[in-house]
């Protein structure tokens, strides 16, 4: 399929591992100059042919402004900015977190996002084709219990992107954020082995409460994320802005 993206100039924070890569991938199979970063160099190390990488680490405001000119400066623009950097944060009832393991959530999962998003947006009000994706979570939608860091970030992205969208949409730059359900990968496999642990039950039981509320019953690959993003920032999604789109397989409830 012809995506329209031939060229266009895409970014991906986080865009070594996981949502990233295969957003990162879909995005260069469809013809787009793609450059991300990560944290993990070995990861960037083993980036396939036709994607760049930078490392930068997504909690430090000096890196990602470092990355994101970088990226501009070496495609000779931008087209489609994907805020995807996030982590886990901490499995705990709300009175165990300490301040530290809070606010390194929020810096990464939110705050990365309005820092990226402030160093190209000069960049996408010059683009024809100007797209942001930012990744959110359905726990930005329901909630979810022991998770509440994480929780609170992606609710605020969600926010974040609404406002985006409303203040650079007559720039012509549409902004949508993309809420994935329970996504296959390793960093599944953390978030509900931390979880077994904390509640001593087995993995089984414990996957198998995740998926009991999803109507299909069964995990979201990441590539699923990755088609997504590749529509709203195509040609085909530029009546798409605002908007807070599930990716989950209708589930109702994170347990």
């Amino acid at each position: 399929m012809d995506w329209g993206l031939k060229g266009a100039r895409v970014i991906v924070t986080g865009g070594a591992a996981g949502i990233g890569l295969a957003t990162a991938r879909a995005f260069a199979d469809a013809g787009a100059v793609v450059h991300v970063c990560d944290i993990d160099q070995a990861a960037l190390d083993a980036l396939p042919d036709g994607i760049t990488g930078t490392r930068a680490d997504m909690g430090d405001a000096v890196q990602i402004e470092a990355f994101v000119s970088g990226a501009i400066a070496a495609m000779g623009g931008l087209d489609t900015l994907v805020n995807n950097a996030g982590i886990a944060g901490p499995t705990a009832p709300v009175d165990e977190i300490d301040d530290a393991d809070w606010a390194a959530t929020l810096e990464i999962c939110l705050t990365s996002q309005f820092r990226a998003t402030r160093h190209a947006a000069a960049a996408l009000r010059d683009s024809d084709n100007a797209s942001i994706v930012n990744i959110s979570s359905l726990a930005g939608r329901l909630g979810f219990g022991l998770r509440t860091p994480y929780a609170a970030a992606k609710w605020g992205v969600i926010g974040f992107t609404k406002s985006l969208a409303i203040e650079m949409g007559s720039d012509g730059v549409r902004a949508n954020a993309i809420l994935p359900g329970i996504v296959s990968g390793d960093r599944q496999v953390r978030v509900l082995t931390q979880k077994a642990e904390r509640q001593g039950r087995s993995f089984a039981e414990v996957e198998a409460d995740a998926l009991r509320y999803t109507s299909t019953g069964a995990y979201v690959a990441p590539e699923d994320i990755a088609h997504q993003a590749l529509y709203l920032a195509s040609p085909l999604g530029r009546a798409v802005s605002g908007q807070a789109i599930s990716v989950c397989g209708d589930t109702q409830m994170l347990t």
